[in-house]
């Protein structure tokens, strides 16, 4: 690899994306922001992922790269990740100075910030497709055609016009990076994939709740809350009377969100009428059950929390009933002061 696909594959690494394309693809997604906060001071920070795994990040102030698994640095040659580390820093060096210039040129007021998303997905018939995005303060500003190695701006501000028409006589730097996204991301995803494998396999099993609502007298919502699940992919659907609820005004699914533990949830909600003489049920769907589904019917909760409740409250006679008669044998036995029962007296 030649120190300028060094260069810009390692911009490439540290940066992440969103996740949009559908189950069966793989995607190393890249993201990138510096932050412009004055003339003296620019906040540059970055992250890469495999799929939904946060694997390498940028380290503030320093821009080295850390590893958040022990099997990306195996991943790629020693020497390939040195070349990449101090061709990093010299590129941000050159970014930053590239873009104060263009703040100074055309009156750009601080802060403002510059963010880019990249990568590449790849799918399991061997097609593959790859994208290049540059934002202006959170606003689409110029996107890279990756098939015609051409720059295109997003909107039509005077300086985003000065930036496509100065990129696309950037002819190098647009077919180094044409290659970067169309080879050697894809290659190196393939290194990664081989070496995350363990991490990329985990399953996590759904823990399934379902509970209801009344948010008014003619209306009852049925909640089914799926969480602690891995991968993402994920079906969750109501059943009534066994057959699938079709989408609608009733129907309210929540997106996939992230938990804290790596793990992800959502929620299912369906609105009913209240004894409308239906019976429902939430089905789950995921890789980690295999070809099996979750279904819990709407008062399997309700049941168990009814059988709890009875189970504590006979306990709670019985051991009455069995401090009673020790106390009233106790007594039989004594003329003593009648006896307090621990946990049963008053004070």
């Amino acid at each position: 690899m030649q120190p300028s696909h060094h260069l810009l594959f390692l911009f490439l690494l540290l940066l992440r994306g969103t996740w949009a394309d559908p189950e069966g693809s793989c995607k190393l997604h890249l993201f990138q922001t510096s932050i412009f906060h004055n003339t003296n001071f620019v906040d540059v920070s970055g992250w890469a992922t495999l799929e939904d795994i946060l694997f390498a990040t940028l380290e503030k102030y320093t821009w080295n790269i850390r590893y958040l698994y022990p099997w990306v640095y195996p991943a790629l040659p020693a020497a390939e990740w040195e070349n990449l580390q101090n061709l990093f820093r010299l590129y941000v060096h050159n970014f930053i100075l590239s873009l104060a210039g263009d703040a100074k040129l055309f009156q750009i007021p601080y802060p403002f910030v510059f963010q880019c998303m990249t990568g590449c997905n790849l799918y399991s018939n061997g097609s593959y497709t790859t994208f290049y995005h540059l934002a202006y303060n959170a606003q689409n500003f110029l996107s890279f055609d990756v098939d015609n190695s051409h720059w295109e701006r997003q909107q039509e501000s005077e300086l985003a016009v000065q930036v496509e028409r100065q990129f696309n006589t950037f002819a190098g730097f647009s077919a180094n990076l044409q290659h970067l996204l169309n080879v050697t991301c894809v290659d190196h995803m393939k290194k990664f994939i081989e070496y995350g494998r363990a991490d990329l396999e985990r399953q996590e099993l759904p823990v399934v709740t379902v509970f209801a609502r009344t948010p008014r007298p003619d209306q009852v919502l049925l909640v089914c809350r799926v969480t602690g699940f891995y991968p993402r992919p994920i079906s969750v659907a109501w059943l009534r009377d066994g057959q699938e609820v079709p989408p609608g005004p009733a129907l309210n699914t929540s997106d996939i969100l992230p938990n804290a533990d790596l793990t992800y949830q959502l929620r299912s909600i369906l609105a009913v009428a209240p004894r409308d003489g239906h019976s429902y049920a939430c089905r789950v769907r995921h890789r980690s059950l295999g070809t099996r589904s979750l279904i819990i019917p709407w008062g399997s909760s309700k049941v168990a929390l009814s059988a709890g409740i009875t189970i504590a409250v006979l306990l709670t006679v019985a051991a009455f009933l069995a401090g009673a008669i020790w106390c009233y044998r106790r007594r039989k036995r004594s003329t003593a002061h009648p006896c307090l029962i621990k946990g049963f007296s008053r004070h």
